[in-house]
């Protein structure tokens, strides 16, 4: 069972954070400060942290910039916890190698949401290999898609760009995320490209197409 730690110092924030993980089948440990997290690091390592950035003595971005520092926690994936109003600290703190954020308040679904998708990341199972919705399948192990189990020949991008689909059901994808997820590259303008890879992907799925929803002026969403 993967292990979270949780570093943050308000009691009720730190009880909710544990209800949610613990409920999702991980094990938990909360610290209030970052000598107590420490100690725990020299007992166990953690699978993930959750760290606060306003914290009583050394602060979270301190915290991140030590373990990053580390080489024997410089990988250890860390999801920041930051105030609404912080977002100097926030960049500050992807700037030093967290892999995530959240901005308080959070949803728990979204929380959770957060935690798997990096667990997946980091211990992908056979399951996390296969994306489907529907009538359409993407194993991302064989690096095949599947409609209505008939095999579909997508080109690179297409598939980038289902499987970016498939991983955020119903949330509405703008042009810019797309481009900068799919191509790794600024939007810049670029609508073009990514309305025609829409387009023949569309034509690929054939009525399962008709599952990828224009957002007018926005982008597009899988629903």
């Amino acid at each position: 069972m993967s292990l979270i730690y949780i570093l943050e110092d308000d009691k009720n924030i730190q009880e909710i954070e544990s209800y949610a993980i613990k409920g999702n089948g991980y094990d938990v440990r909360a610290f209030d400060d970052a000598e107590a997290f420490d100690k725990g690091m020299q007992e166990m390592k953690p699978d993930l942290l959750l760290l606060d950035i306003m914290l009583p003595g050394e602060d979270g971005l301190s915290v991140l910039k030590r373990l990053r520092s580390n080489h024997d926690t410089k990988e250890l994936p860390v999801i920041l916890v930051t105030a609404k109003d912080s977002e100097i600290d926030t960049v500050r703190g992807l700037d030093l190698g967290a892999d995530d954020y959240i901005t308080k308040p959070f949803g728990v679904m979204e929380l959770v949401s957060r935690i798997k998708a990096i667990m997946r990341r980091i211990k992908p199972t056979k399951d996390d290999m296969v994306l489907n919705y529907k009538n359409i399948y993407l194993d991302q192990d064989r690096r095949i898609c599947l409609v209505d189990e008939e095999n579909v020949e997508l080109t690179f991008k297409e598939y980038e760009l289902l499987r970016l689909f498939l991983s955020n059901l119903g949330i509405v994808l703008t042009r810019e995320i797309i481009m900068e997820t799919v191509w790794g590259t600024d939007f810049a303008g670029e609508s073009r490209t990514v309305d025609m890879h829409i387009k023949t992907l569309r034509k690929k799925l054939k009525e399962a197409g008709s599952l990828i929803i224009t957002v007018r002026n926005v982008g597009y969403k899988l629903e």
